[in-house]
């Protein structure tokens, strides 16, 4: 006779097979293929409509078919942009997770693909699925979506409830999205965020990350003069802005790409932080080649990307590139920009660098703020935290070995936001690679990664639904996050 564990142990499998079995099968492409022929470009205006259509005619029937009630937010205000709620309610006593999803892309470039590709139409070359929003971000919504279908129709039911947020504007910061989490708080409140977006690390190594790296840009600006003068007759007795804005930037890294800027750099990472860091297996990409010699002395790659700031100079100009003169400018400027962790807050870099500036000698160059109210800020959920033990256990419970856990994502996205106005942990799931080509031209889902991220998300769903499961993995949060799995788990 067979025990209860092992019938569970069955049905998870079989629930697992059920959300594979949509991509075997051609339930999974077709959809998708639906959904990438809908070209949300958020970036157009014009192309609202687009946005729109794919609430309506995109996922909301597929939310409408599992038993989900939809409302929407800020549709009928031309200057928003528009997010879509499903809720499912089982039971006021459940646990709710907000799954997180964003349907609307970047410029499809239709002129830049190659031959035989378009952005808005799915097409399958061996192991690849070339179409915009194929991992950024339709294709890993949709994960999601299909897992919650398998569930129901192996379980009946899901055993929590859910809300899954379709925010329509990701890709232009998501402007909008804090108003709407603050005016319909309740309606959108969860006990955890888990959103499916992103490139693995590496290829064969399942992942999560719990945040964001946040984003600051300043312009530093050397104002001399009005006008240029001849250089002929004034270089050499006027002082040239390019040359003293080199001299500044020069200030803030040293030759090695380490930051000089005393205050822009973590006091210490946090041992949660640099433990998660230690477990991570990086692979070197084909393109670009990193330089073995730059960036922070003592540091890991993890932690440089992870744990650390980072700073680049995004643009410069003086004078007129495309059509110089033989004049000595009298303006020069760069944008520069820094990504960095909730260790070191916003407001803290142009005033450390005004007074860096001034220590060194170098008080001449301005420094300005660029105020963006929709610039993603950083977000960091604790690697320690009981749904990050609990979603870890399940994938590894289903992969068959450990998960990397990931600080934070290296770049930026709605993380703090949701954290903020909803006090959730945010956990993201990337089912996509690195050489996916997203943002570019010819992006692309790689057929093993959505066939095994249909795998890992039933089995997560299922556990969720799992009130022992919930109930093993939510104790002892300051033990090792691998640690916890049962010898039947493993």
């Amino acid at each position: 006779m067979r025990s209860a564990d092992d019938t569970g142990r069955s049905l998870r499998h079989q629930a697992c097979s059920e959300a594979r079995g949509s991509l075997d099968e051609g339930d999974f492409l077709a959809t998708l293929e639906r959904l990438v022929a809908i070209p949300t470009e958020s970036q157009h205006p014009e192309q609202r409509h687009e946005l729109l259509r794919y609430m309506s005619d995109g996922v909301g029937p597929l939310l409408a078919d599992m038993g989900f009630d939809l409302q929407s937010f800020d549709v009928d205000d031309p200057a928003r942009i528009p997010c879509l709620l499903g809720t499912r309610i089982e039971s006021e006593t459940l646990p709710t997770v907000m799954i997180y999803g964003h349907g609307d892309v970047v410029r499809g470039l239709p002129d830049q693909w190659r031959d035989g590709l378009d952005p808005w139409r799915l097409e399958r070359q061996g192991d690849k699925l070339y179409g915009r929003g194929t991992v950024d971000n339709k294709g890993q919504h949709l994960i999601a979506l299909q897992a919650l279908r398998a569930v129901l129709q192996v379980r009946g039911s899901l055993g929590f409830n859910v809300k899954f947020f379709l925010d329509m504007g990701e890709e232009v910061g998501s402007p909008g999205l804090r108003s709407v989490l603050s005016r319909h708080r309740e309606a959108c409140s969860a006990d955890v965020f888990i959103a499916f977006d992103g490139p693995r690390l590496a290829v064969g190594a399942p992942e999560i990350n719990l945040g964001a790296r946040g984003v600051c840009n300043l312009d530093l600006v050397v104002r001399l003069r009005e006008g240029t003068h001849h250089s002929g007759h004034w270089s050499g007795l006027l002082a040239d802005p390019s040359i003293l804005l080199a001299h500044a930037l020069a200030s803030i890294l040293s030759k090695e790409g380490e930051i000089l800027v005393p205050g822009w750099t973590p006091k210490q990472i946090p041992p949660a932080v640099r433990q998660a860091c230690a477990t991570l297996e990086l692979e070197e990409q084909d393109h670009p080649k990193t330089e073995p010699w730059w960036g922070e002395r003592g540091l890991s790659r993890a932690e440089r990307i992870f744990a650390w700031t980072g700073v680049c100079v995004l643009a410069m100009q003086s004078g007129r590139p495309e059509a110089p003169i033989h004049a000595v400018q009298g303006e020069a400027r760069a944008r520069v920009s820094i990504r960095h962790t909730t260790d070191v807050p916003s407001s803290t870099f142009a005033p450390a660098l005004r007074a860096h500036l001034v220590a060194n000698g170098h008080g001449h160059v301005e420094v300005h703020e660029i105020n963006d109210d929709d610039q993603f800020q950083p977000a960091r959920t604790d690697p320690r935290h009981p749904w990050v033990r609990r979603i870890a256990a399940s994938m590894a419970i289903t992969a068959g070995r450990p998960i990397h856990v990931i600080p934070n994502n290296s770049a930026g996205n709605p993380s703090s936001l949701f954290e903020e106005e909803l006090g959730v942990p945010t956990i993201w799931i990337p089912y996509s690679y690195p050489g996916c080509e997203q943002h570019g031209p010819n992006e692309h889902a790689l057929v093993p990664l959505l066939a095994e991220g249909l795998e890992l998300t039933a089995g997560i769903w299922w556990d969720f639904g799992d009130p022992e499961f919930l109930a093993r993995h939510g104790e002892g949060a300051d033990r090792n996050f691998h640690d916890g799995l049962t010898s039947k788990e493993r």
